[in-house]
């Protein structure tokens, strides 16, 4: 079995203490974790984690038809200790004999390829990594006020039995850093950021990428505090590829998922299978099966055998993202996106790495047909309600642009609008694609995710800036 510390359990009382219901999994997992935060030129935090443990959790199917319910029993315990699982099915179930074991598939085992284990680098060399970059910005850019740099790692280690007689075990290690500038000048202050992540070991970081990244991202706040606002009203805006995908997830993923459809939380695209809701040039894919990428996964929490997900195809809307439950309410199979934070959490439906396919059109040639607008070339923070798919973004680089020609950087820009609105408007989609990651929150729920998107075009914008 793939896996350190998991094999405490045997398999036969795995696949015992899955029967009892429609459906029945257990998910044991072991996962280390540790950070570093480094803010005005010193360790601000540390911190560092092991947990262990095991979810249970039973599906029962109430009633026919349309609107069928779903019954769930779900718990967990933090041991991995041998008779566990059967403790905690009794305590969900109620004493009785012990079931005869389901027969398991041959284990599906996934581990991510990692050159060098986070584990085995020194702390004081992450460290002296963090000091290295706060001193290059400091000693390389004037008008610095704060300097923020944040380096995460985890490994997590899982292993799935269900009624199904699936048998699933992976390991996947990450690694993160994120930058942070805020410059300051004549009483103005501007902000840069930079991200690097994925799923791969240290080898992600052990070159000059960091480096670059961090001076870019000071580069950015520097140039911003000399820069006019943006102006504010209804606009062409071009999207570049380079921006990454926030926009297509935040404002048009989770309005996707399942679950959201089937509590009319999102009624842009609830009933709306077989309808147009794009133009013809827009196809929507959820992938978890791309390599590396910071979302991917072999199979998802369930126990489903990950593939991509088709969603808008050709302007139609042809699936939703669906985990067991909602297929269940669905009376249909899942998709493979049910996801969970860890074994203490149930599975819901969530985007892996979502993203708007590349289209025919010639990035330059979209830029050079915008007459007056923005192009926004880097994404910052934002908030969208998901029930009415309303969403404002903030645009952390965006340009303003004069008869194709790309005339000076604007500041203090941001992106206002309704997903699905947003989405029918796009009107020219590039041959490009760009990327963004992040950890996408639901339900108090955090999981890895990357997004994706090509040059867009949107003819009609509104922008938030000066008036």
């Amino acid at each position: 079995m793939l896996g350190e510390g998991l094999d405490t359990v045997s398999l036969d009382e795995l696949a015992r203490c899955v029967r009892g219901a429609d459906y029945g999994e257990v998910f044991l997992e072991r996962s280390e974790s540790a950070s570093v935060r480094f803010e005005d030129s010193r360790v601000e935090d540390l911190a560092a984690a092991t947990e262990r443990g095991a979810g249970l959790r039973f599906l029962r199917r109430r009633g026919q038809g349309a609107g069928p319910q779903v019954e769930t029993r779900q718990g967990s315990a933090n041991s991995l200790a041998p008779g566990e699982a059967l403790r905690l099915r009794a305590a969900l179930l109620g004493p009785g004999p012990v079931p005869e074991p389901v027969s398991l598939s041959p284990e599906l085992a996934w581990r991510v390829p990692v050159r060098t284990d986070p584990r085995s680098i020194p702390l004081d060399d992450k460290i002296a990594l963090l000091k290295r970059l706060d001193r290059a910005v400091r000693s390389g850019f004037p008008h610095i006020r704060q300097v923020t740099l944040a380096y995460g790692e985890g490994r997590k280690e899982v292993l799935l039995v269900n009624s199904e007689g699936a048998h699933c075990a992976a390991a996947r290690t990450a690694v993160l850093l994120s930058v942070n500038v805020v410059a300051e000048k004549d009483g103005r202050l501007q902000t840069g950021q930079a991200v690097l992540g994925g799923l791969k070991g240290y080898e992600l970081i052990e070159d000059q990428r960091p480096l670059a990244a961090a001076k870019a991202a000071a580069a950015r706040a520097l140039a911003k505090l000399d820069a006019p606002k943006a102006r504010a009203g209804e606009m062409t805006v071009v999207i570049s590829a380079r921006a990454g995908g926030t926009l297509i997830h935040e404002a048009v993923g989770h309005s996707l998922e399942a679950d959201l459809v089937q509590e009319g939380t999102s009624p842009a695209y609830q009933g709306k299978i077989g309808q147009r809701v794009a133009p013809e040039n827009i196809t929507i894919i959820d992938d978890p099966t791309m390599p590396c990428s910071r979302g991917s996964f072999a199979f998802d929490d369930e126990g489903v055998p990950a593939r991509p997900t088709v969603l808008v195809r050709d302007g139609v809307l042809v699936d939703y993202l669906y985990d067991r439950v909602s297929a269940l309410k669905g009376d249909r199979a899942s998709n493979g996106h049910g996801r969970r934070e860890s074994f203490q959490c149930r599975p819901i439906p969530r985007m892996s790495n979502l993203y708007i396919a590349p289209g025919r059109d010639d990035p330059k040639e979209i830029l050079r047909s915008l007459q007056a607008g923005i192009l926004v070339t880097r994404m910052g923070g934002g908030q969208v309600n998901t029930a009415t798919g309303e969403f404002v973004f903030e645009v952390d680089e965006g340009y303003w642009v004069e008869d194709g020609v790309v005339r000076h950087l604007v500041r203090d820009a941001n992106l206002m609008g309704v997903g699905s609105e947003t989405l029918a408007a796009i009107d020219r989609v590039g041959w490009d694609i760009g990327w963004g990651i992040g950890t996408c929150g639901k339900d108090g729920q955090g999981v890895p995710v990357s997004d994706g998107m090509p040059t867009i075009r949107i003819p009609d914008m509104l922008i938030g800036g000066q008036s």
